[in-house]
C-alpha cells in the first residue's frame, strides 16, 4: 500500500493537487529507510523493509509510529508489498518526489496553500528525519543512479533552506569541507562535488535580486577550500596509471570537478565582488594548460578546452547581456587580462603543437568512426574551433590592453603564425578541397560550421585590425608608399585583412543576402556587432576594399586563363604549373597597384595553393547549401511581389555528376539566367572547371553582365548583397516585423549604396 500511496502522492504533486493529509503523513511516505553503517561503505543504498508485524527497519520510521495515520494499513502494505517493486525502486521514487516538490514550493504558479504544505513537510524532513545526512550517505552508493538522484535531491533540500531560511545546511556543509580537505584520500569527493556544481545551478535559476545573497551565504565558507582543492587536484600526477582510463576515479574526479568550475563561472558574474573560487580558473589558467598538454584522456582535455573557451567568451557575453555595468567590474579585466598573457606565453612556446586532436572524440560511446566519416586523418573540428578561438580572443584582449606598439606587434605577429600553422596542420580534410591559399581564407574554413564562434572569431581580429590601424594613424609623418605596402603585405600575411575575411565569407554563402539577414535577426550571435563595425571602417577604407575585390577578380581570371591550359590536356602536376606561372603574369598586367600578398609566396607552393584553390569548395558549398534551405524566404510574405519586382535572388540547386559522384551545384546569385545562357561574355569572368574540382562556383551564372567590367564582379556581387539586406531590412522595418530598431545599421547600409553609385553612376 506504501507504494500506491507514493504513486498516488506523485501523481498529485504532478498535477498541482493540495495534499489532504496531514503533513506527517507524508513526511514519513518519502522519508528514505536507509541504514548508515559506521564504514559508510557496503551496503549504503539497502533499505530495510518493516516487518509483517509492524516492527519498523530504522528509527526514524519507529519515532514517527505514534503520529503517522493508519499504521496497521502500512505496515501490511510492506508485508504485501509486490516482489516486482524493490526496495530501490521505491528509493527512488522518494527521491524524484522530493526534486519535485522543491521545485514546485518555488513556483509562483502553484497556489499558496500547496507550496506552504510542500514546505511543512521539508521542515519535517530535516528537523525530524535528519533527511540530508541520509542522502549524503547515499551519494557513496554503488547504484550510479541512486548516487546521482541523491546527489540532485540533496541540492535542491540545501537550496530550499539556503533560501527559506537563509542558512547552509550544516550536515552538508561539514560534509563537503571534509571531502575537499581529505581530497585525494577521500572517496566522498565526486559526490561533493555533483551536489555543490547542482546547488550552484538551482541557485542561478532564482530571481536575479535574490541571488547575490544566496551565493554569498553558499560559497564564503568554502572559498578558500575551493582554492587548496584547485591546487591540489590540478598538481597531480597525471601520467599514473591512474588516469589512463576516463572512467577510473581519477579521471570522475576531474570531471566532475570541470562541472563545477563551470558552474562557477557563470555565477561570478552575479556578484560585484566574486570569490577567489570563481576567479581562480583565471588566475591560475597555467594548470589547465598543463592540464591539457599531459597524457589524461583526451575527453578530459576537450572539456578543459571547452571550458577555457566559455572563460574567453564570458566578458562578451555578458557585456552583451549587461550593458556598461559589466565593465566597470575591475576584478573581470583583470583576470582577462591574466588568462590572456599566460595563453599567450604558452602559444608562442608551440604548445599547440602538444595536443592531439582526435577524429574519434566526436562519437559517443564507441571508440569507432561512425559509418560514412571514414577519414581517418580528420581532426575534432570542435577542439579545433575552441582553441583558436581561445588564442584570438586572448589575443584581441592583450593587444586591446597594450600600450607600447612594439609589444602589440610582436605579441601578435607570433602568436598568429603559430595558429596559422596549426590551422594548417589540422584544417578539415576533404577530397574535394583544397588547402587555403591566402591566409584570411582559413577564418572561415575553419568556423564556417560555428556561427556564434565564427562571428566571435571575426570581431576579435577586426578589434584587432582596428588597434594596428589607429596605431599606424597616429604616427606623425605620413606612410610612404612603400610602408603602406608593406603594412597591407602583413595585414594579408597575419590572416586578419577585416575586407578580405568578409569577401572569403560572402563567397562561402554564395551572397545571399538572406543568410545576412537571418544571422542579423537571431540573437545567437554577435553578428550585428560585427557588421557594424565592419560597415564604418568600409565607409572609410573603401578605395582599399574596391582594390581587395579587384585582386579577387584577378585571381579569377588567371584560373580562366589556366582552364584553355586545361583543354589541351593539361592536368595533375603540369595544371598546378600552369596556374603558378599564369597568376602572377595575369595579376601584374591587370593591377597595377597589386597587393604584394596575392603574388608573395609565402613557401614553394603558397602561391600554387593560392591560385589552384577555389574558395568555395564543393564540400563546404554543399553541407552550407543543406543548412541553407531551411532559411526563411523573407519575400514570400503579402504584397512583397511589388518590393521585388521579380530580380530578387532564387536558389537554383541542380545535381551534376562529377569524378562518377553526384556534386550539389553552388547556390547562385541571379535568377534570370538559363545553363543555354552561357555564351562567351559570360566565360570571361568564369572560372574554368578543374578535374577534381567544383563543378561551378558563384561565378558560374551572372546578372545581365553586359554593363559589368570583367574586373567589377566581385565588387558587383557583394555590393549587391549588401544592397539586397538594406532592401529585406527596410521591408521588415516598414511592416514592424523586424526585431529592433535597425535605422543606424540601414544608415550604413545606404552610405555603402552611395559609396558605390558614385564609382559606377551606369
Amino acid at each position: 500500500m506504501k507504494l500506491s500511496l507514493l504513486q498516488q502522492m506523485y501523481k498529485d504533486v504532478l498535477a498541482g493537487i493540495p495534499l489532504a493529509r496531514e503533513s506527517h503523513h507524508y513526511s514519513s511516505l518519502i522519508n528514505l529507510c536507509v541504514e548508515q553503517p559506521p564504514e559508510g561503505d557496503g551496503s549504503c543504498h539497502q533499505q530495510h523493509l518493516p516487518s509483517s508485524a509492524g516492527g519498523t527497519g530504522s528509527h526514524q520510521d519507529s519515532d514517527m509510529s505514534d503520529v503517522v495515520p493508519a499504521t496497521d494499513d502500512l505496515s501490511k502494505s510492506f508485508a504485501n508489498m509486490s516482489s516486482s517493486f524493490c526496495p530501490r525502486e521505491v528509493t527512488l521514487l522518494q527521491l524524484t518526489l522530493i526534486k519535485m516538490m522543491v521545485a514546485k514550493a518555488e513556483s509562483q504558479e502553484i497556489e499558496l496553500y500547496t507550496r506552504q504544505k510542500y514546505c511543512e513537510i521539508f521542515v519535517l524532513l530535516l528537523k525530524e528525519a535528519k533527511i540530508d545526512s541520509k542522502l549524503i550517505h547515499l551519494l557513496g552508493s554503488d547504484d550510479r543512479l541512486l548516487s546521482h538522484m541523491a546527489s540532485q535531491s540533496l541540492a535542491s533540500l540545501v537550496y530550499f533552506q539556503l533560501k527559506e531560511e537563509d542558512a547552509v545546511d550544516v550536515p552538508w556543509l561539514s560534509f563537503s569541507l571534509a571531502a575537499l580537505l581529505g581530497f585525494p584520500g577521500s572517496a566522498a569527493v565526486p559526490g561533493c562535488l555533483w551536489t555543490l556544481a547542482a546547488i550552484l545551478k538551482e541557485t542561478l535559476k532564482d530571481a536575479p535580486a535574490a541571488r547575490a545573497g544566496a551565493l554569498k551565504k553558499l560559497l564564503a565558507p568554502l572559498d578558500a577550500v575551493l582554492e587548496g582543492f584547485y591546487n591540489a587536484i590540478l598538481l597531480h600526477h597525471f601520467d599514473s596509471h591512474h588516469y589512463t582510463s576516463p572512467y577510473s576515479e581519477a579521471a570522475n574526479n576531474l570531471i566532475s570537478f570541470i562541472d563545477l568550475l563551470e558552474a562557477l563561472l557563470v555565477s561570478r558574474s552575479e556578484l560585484e565582488l566574486p570569490f577567489r573560487c570563481q576567479r581562480i580558473l583565471f588566475l591560475k589558467v597555467s594548470y589547465v594548460l598543463n592540464v591539457i598538454s599531459s597524457s589524461i584522456p583526451y575527453v578530459i582535455k576537450k572539456k578543459f578546452i571547452l571550458l577555457l573557451k566559455k572563460c574567453v567568451l564570458c566578458k562578451s557575453r555578458e557585456d552583451a547581456k549587461g550593458g556598461s555595468q559589466f565593465l566597470q567590474t575591475p576584478s573581470l579585466c583583470e583576470d582577462m587580462l591574466a588568462l590572456s598573457n599566460v595563453v599567450l606565453q604558452v602559444v608562442n612556446l608551440t604548445w599547440l603543437n602538444q595536443i592531439p586532436l582526435s577524429g574519434k572524440s566526436s562519437y559517443f560511446g564507441s571508440s569507432e568512426t561512425a559509418p560514412g566519416h571514414g577519414s581517418q586523418g580528420a581532426s575534432d573540428q570542435t577542439v579545433l574551433r575552441a582553441l583558436s578561438l581561445v588564442v584570438l580572443k586572448a589575443l584581441e584582449f592583450k593587444i586591446h590592453n597594450s600600450a607600447t606598439e612594439a609589444e602589440i606587434k610582436g605579441d601578435f605577429e607570433s602568436s598568429m603564425s603559430q595558429l596559422l600553422m596549426f590551422w594548417r596542420s589540422h584544417g578539415k580534410p576533404s577530397p574535394h578541397s583544397h588547402p587555403a591559399g591566402h591566409h584570411c581564407e582559413w577564418l572561415s574554413l575553419v568556423f564556417m560550421e560555428q556561427d556564434d564562434d565564427m562571428w566571435e572569431a571575426a570581431k576579435a581580429l577586426l578589434l584587432i585590425y582596428l588597434k594596428l590601424d589607429r596605431l599606424q594613424c597616429d604616427v606623425p609623418d605620413n606612410l610612404s608608399h612603400k610602408e603602406e605596402e608593406s603594412w597591407q603585405f602583413l595585414v594579408h600575411a597575419g590572416g586578419y585583412n577585416p575586407h578580405c575575411i568578409f569577401l572569403f565569407f560572402l563567397e562561402k554563402i554564395a551572397f545571399d543576402s538572406t543568410v545576412l539577414l537571418d544571422f542579423l535577426i537571431s540573437s545567437e550571435t554577435c553578428f550585428l556587432e560585427y557588421l557594424v563595425r565592419y560597415l564604418k571602417l568600409l565607409g572609410k577604407e573603401w578605395p582599399h576594399f574596391v582594390e581587395v575585390c579587384n585582386h579577387f577578380d584577378t585571381r579569377h581570371s588567371a584560373l580562366h586563363a589556366v582552364g584553355s591550359v586545361k583543354q589541351s590536356c593539361v592536368t595533375g602536376a603540369s595544371l598546378q604549373n600552369a596556374v603558378c606561372a599564369a597568376e602572377p603574369q595575369s595579376a601584374m598586367a591587370s593591377a597595377p597597384h597589386n597587393c604584394p600578398v596575392f603574388t608573395a609566396r609565402q613557401g614553394d607552393n603558397e602561391a600554387a595553393e593560392w591560385s589552384q584553390s577555389d574558395s568555395l569548395t564543393s564540400a563546404d558549398s554543399a553541407s552550407l547549401l543543406a543548412s541553407l534551405q531551411s532559411l526563411v524566404n523573407y519575400d514570400s510574405s503579402e504584397d512583397s511581389e511589388v518590393e521585388s519586382d521579380g530580380k530578387e535572388c532564387l536558389v537554383n540547386t541542380k545535381q551534376l555528376p562529377s569524378n562518377n559522384e553526384g556534386e550539389v551545384r553552388r547556390r547562385e546569385t541571379g535568377c534570370s539566367c538559363r545553363d543555354d545562357d552561357r555564351n562567351s561574355r559570360t566565360s570571361e569572368v568564369s572560372p574554368p572547371k578543374l578535374k577534381g574540382s567544383p563543378a561551378s562556383s558563384c561565378w558560374t551564372r551572372m546578372v545581365s553582365p553586359d554593363n559589368i567590367a570583367p574586373l567589377r564582379v566581385m565588387l558587383y556581387k557583394s555590393t549587391k548583397c549588401l544592397e539586397e539586406l538594406q532592401e529585406a531590412i527596410s521591408r521588415l522595418q516598414r511592416r514592424s516585423l523586424f526585431p529592433y530598431n535597425p535605422s543606424a545599421l540601414l544608415k550604413l547600409l545606404s552610405q555603402v549604396e552611395k559609396m558605390n553609385k558614385s564609382m559606377n553612376p551606369q
